[in-house]
């Protein structure tokens, strides 16, 4: 079998005749020379209907020539487009053999139950070679480059290409015979640079590291970072110092911690997260094991660094913290990794909010205190955390909502498994008047250095909105779907329970 790098390039431009047919003829002799296997598909002579006349592209009676240009997409781990911009997009022609050959079932499948789809195109690259008359500052400055965002992004993005690559040739109306002589040498010059691969070397960097930002889900640690400033913050006006040693060693521990954390959740709810329908930005893991955007194996080495890095934070922040806080950073450690590793699994048996509410809330807090020299047997830890742990209960019961299914599928015990969905979303609400209420008196009587003062302005409103919110959602006909505004909703609620302690003590 060869080995060679398989290139699909398709000639958009309804006329070969073209610019476009030149630029196309250029790479392809620049791809041959690199050693290439490339084969080419001219839309001007394909015959093909470029409406979808029917229900759906799938139920569409398939021509010979979109039938082949399936294949050729199937066989392909390059896709080259060369096409004009006409009116900030691409020619009708180009956009109708899209709309034929990128059919659900092939492209894209969409889940019967759930708002979720499956990428079915990953492991492929492409390349945007377009010609225009607007000036290239304009169409992506002013303009925002809508054409090749659109098929960059909701079209090849969308099935899974990634990444995609953009030339842009133009202004091609003020151009002169040496100008698109040009364009062509830098044309052939593209194809030729195929003998690397089909993705330049920081091209392959960038994927890779996006990857790995997006495993580590970076959108979650702030909470648990401003957290900790609380802790720390309760700490130096008891003590009247800062140890700004011991504050950075903590942070970085914590976030090894969290990074630890999310990767082995990724790695050990694998079987969760495929049959996973309901996946969005707050649920479902990251996805990049599912999408093989890395690999299992990989994964671990990542968990393998990332606790070697906590480890060597551990050894350093020994030196500069009392005792009392590498206890608590133990425990932390504990709660954090046996959130899902075996053999501990804590939210596979049911203490996974437990779990989380803790670790991002009471400990983390005494963790801060405890670093800065505060008194392992001081109240305010336990109470400045109170009413945040309650806070954060709605937010990670919430996320158990949509991935129920596919939770109890896989025999991970999560509250919305143990007691059903609408039972866990009672649970939610109660948790989050609770935590409201706990403010209110917390704010009333002056607690924890008066760090509560004027929160009820902010709770009470947001609280009355986020229970009102959810009680339309128990009376839905879907109360398992994909609830990313409620997420949202209970994840902005917890901001309140950080921002105003953080303010008042800072």
């Amino acid at each position: 079998m060869s080995s060679r790098l398989k290139v699909l390039l398709v000639l958009g431009h309804p006329r070969k005749d073209s610019l476009c047919g030149a630029l196309a003829d250029a790479f392809a002799a620049g791809a041959r020379q690199a050693g290439v296997d490339l084969r080419r598909l001219d839309l001007c002579e394909l015959q093909f209907n470029p409406n979808v006349v029917a229900g759906s592209p799938r139920n569409q009676a398939l021509e010979p020539a979109i039938r082949e240009a399936v294949e050729l997409v199937r066989w392909a781990d390059h896709l080259v487009f060369v096409f004009p911009t006409w009116w900030g997009t691409m020619p009708a022609l180009m956009k109708g053999f899209l709309d034929r050959v990128l059919m659900p079932g092939f492209a894209f499948q969409e889940h019967d139950e759930g708002s979720g789809w499956d990428k079915l195109l990953t492991g492929r690259s492409a390349h945007l070679l377009t010609t225009m008359d607007t000036p290239t500052w304009v169409y992506r400055w002013i303009y925002k480059a809508p054409g090749l965002n659109s098929l960059a992004r909701a079209t090849l993005g969308f099935c899974g290409i990634e990444p995609v690559r953009t030339t842009i040739f133009g202004v091609v109306k003020d151009s002169d015979s040496a100008k698109r002589e040009r364009w062509l040498q830098e044309a052939r010059a593209h194809g030729l640079r195929l003998r690397e691969g089909a993705m330049t070397t920081p091209e392959r960097r960038r994927k890779a590291l996006g990857a790995w930002v997006a495993a580590m889900r970076l959108q979650f640690h702030p909470m648990a970072w401003g957290a900790y400033a609380i802790g720390a913050a309760g700490a130096v006006q008891a003590t009247g110092r800062f140890d700004a040693a011991a504050f950075w060693l903590g942070l970085l521990s914590l976030f090894l911690l969290e990074v630890i954390a999310v990767f082995t959740n990724d790695y050990f709810d694998f079987e969760s997260d495929r049959r996973n329908k309901n996946f969005g930005p707050f649920t479902g893991g990251s996805r990049v094991l599912v999408e093989g955007r890395i690999s299992p194996g990989r994964m671990r080495s990542g968990i393998a660094w990332a606790m070697s890095g906590f480890v060597a934070a551990f050894v350093v922040l020994a030196a500069v913290v009392p005792p009392s806080g590498l206890i608590a950073l133990g425990l932390i450690a504990v709660l954090a990794i046996g959130y899902t590793t075996p053999p501990v699994k804590l939210c596979w048996r049911g203490l996974g909010e437990l779990d989380v509410a803790l670790t991002h809330s009471t400990v983390i807090i005494l963790c801060g205190f405890l670093f800065q020299g505060g008194a392992w047997n001081a109240a305010f830890p336990a109470l400045v955390s109170a009413p945040l742990f309650l806070a954060v209960l709605p937010a990670i019961i919430l996320s158990g909502i949509p991935d129920y299914a596919a939770d109890l599928a896989a025999g991970k015990r999560s509250l919305a498994v143990l007691v059903g969905p609408r039972a866990a979303v009672r649970i939610a609400q109660a948790a989050a008047v609770l935590a409201a209420v706990t403010a209110l008196l917390w704010e009333n009587r002056c607690v924890a250095a008066s760090s509560f003062d004027g929160i009820g302005l902010l709770v009470v409103p947001h609280v009355l909105l986020l229970v009102w919110l959810l009680e339309r959602h128990l009376k839905s006909a879907r109360p398992a779907a994909r609830i990313d505004g409620l997420m949202a909703l209970g994840l902005l609620y917890i901001v309140w329970f950080v921002a105003v302690p953080l303010y008042h003590l800072v």
